[in-house]
């Protein structure tokens, strides 16, 4: 078997990240924050090492500016939801996905209005579009850092610079990115990044976050949900102050021991290296790709400015039917369809048909990437030269 769907959820996952969570349950259990015994006090440090970590990663300098939530989609929802009012107006790219477009369109009865940004066919972005989208009571700047689709990397860098050059605050959905593109809030002009622990991260599933930049004043934000924190019981309203402001509720402290462990593994790996690696795959992958008869690949960007996602067609086959007899018949896991993202799919052409995404993690191989090429070629009928046929039952 082959799994080639961790834009989804990475897998599998390195073995300290385990390891990590079955310590967390077998030894610590208790909840972080709250009681003031032994075990809360270690559980609390658990949670902290992870705190510690994601800011690390980001280049961020107080870890108390990163609040753990249940996934990006939370994230996202707690900026897009929390921050404009009524008669404000949003930009965005189009190459979001439905955790940024669905709030857009809840925001839209409340008098909230949103552009999006036209791309090119292949989904590449010119950062000066930014500049034409601006009116009066545009507040915020929202961009997929890299395509869940196609994962082509848009030039975060430069339209952070250019938000905040016009007054702009900039939100950034990184659940593609983290992990495995180098990010730094400060040099990015990063306002606030939502992030996944499932993904690049290594962590597990229910793990995720906000980060949010120095600049911001936790009060900015309206809060999603109230109640316990461990701080301030004696007052019925809820804590002003990060990251309790947003992280009402019990944590999932044996997630984030997971994820700390996960983040740990990224940081040593080194996140270039993470890059440059998927890099190659994806570059393998294309190019195999590429020369079997009726195949399409879309929106692939130049070396430097994609992850180790790829989305294709082939003619004259539904992509469900394709995923299904990949898997079926050659054990090749992987996601057909709109992935989630059907304004992704508008802007690359492929919609409402979708595409079969193949997305790679640090633990596939050359020769996994061959063995999945040849069984494209088997199941569009054509040989394939040179990619190593499955012998494994």
């Amino acid at each position: 078997m082959i799994y080639l769907d961790n834009a989804a959820t990475s897998w599998p996952k390195p073995p300290q990240v385990a390891a990590a969570m079955q310590h967390f349950l077998a030894h610590v259990g208790a909840t972080p924050g709250r009681s003031g015994h032994r075990l809360s006090v270690e559980a609390g440090r658990t949670v902290l090492d992870a705190r510690d970590a994601i800011a690390e990663l980001l280049g961020m300098r107080d870890p108390l500016r990163v609040a753990f939530m249940a996934n990006a989609t939370e994230a996202l929802n707690t900026v897009l939801l929390g921050f404009p009012v009524s008669g404000e107006h949003v930009i965005v790219s189009g190459l979001e996905h439905n955790s940024v477009m669905r709030p857009l369109s809840e925001l839209s009865r409340r008098g909230i209005t949103h552009t999006v940004l036209p791309h090119s066919a292949d989904g590449s972005l010119d950062p000066d579009e930014i500049r034409k989208a601006v009116r009066p009571g545009t507040i915020l700047l929202a961009v997929n850092h890299a395509s869940n689709v196609t994962g082509r990397v848009l030039p975060v860098r430069e339209a952070g610079r250019i938000a905040r050059e016009l007054g702009l605050h900039f939100l950034v959905d990184a659940a593609q990115t983290a992990g495995c593109i180098p990010i730094d809030m400060e040099l990015d002009c990063i306002d606030f990044l939502a992030f996944t622990g499932h993904k690049s991260l290594l962590g597990p599933q229910g793990t995720g976050g906000l980060a949010l930049a120095d600049r911001i004043a936790p009060s900015r934000l309206r809060m999603l949900k109230t109640g316990g924190t461990g701080s301030r019981s004696e007052h019925t309203s809820h804590p002003e102050f990060l990251p309790d402001r947003f992280e009402a509720g019990t944590p999932n402290a044996v997630g984030l021991a997971g994820l700390a462990a996960g983040i740990r593994h990224v940081l040593d790996a080194g996140v270039e290296n993470i890059r440059l690696s998927e890099e190659r795959l994806v570059d393998r992958l294309a190019a195999g790709l590429a020369s079997i008869e009726g195949i399409r690949v879309h929106g692939l960007a130049p070396l430097g400015q994609r992850t180790g996602t790829l989305s294709f067609t082939l003619h004259g086959v539904p992509v469900s039917d394709l995923a299904l007899r990949l898997d079926e018949e050659h054990e090749i896991l992987c996601r057909a369809g709109l992935q989630c993202a059907p304004l992704a799919h508008r802007t690359i052409g492929t919609f409402p048909d979708g595409t079969v995404r193949f997305s790679v993690c640090p633990f596939n191989t050359p020769e996994q990437i061959d063995e999945a090429i040849a069984a494209v070629a088997a199941v569009a009928g054509a040989p394939h030269r040179g990619a190593a046929r499955r012998t494994s039952p």
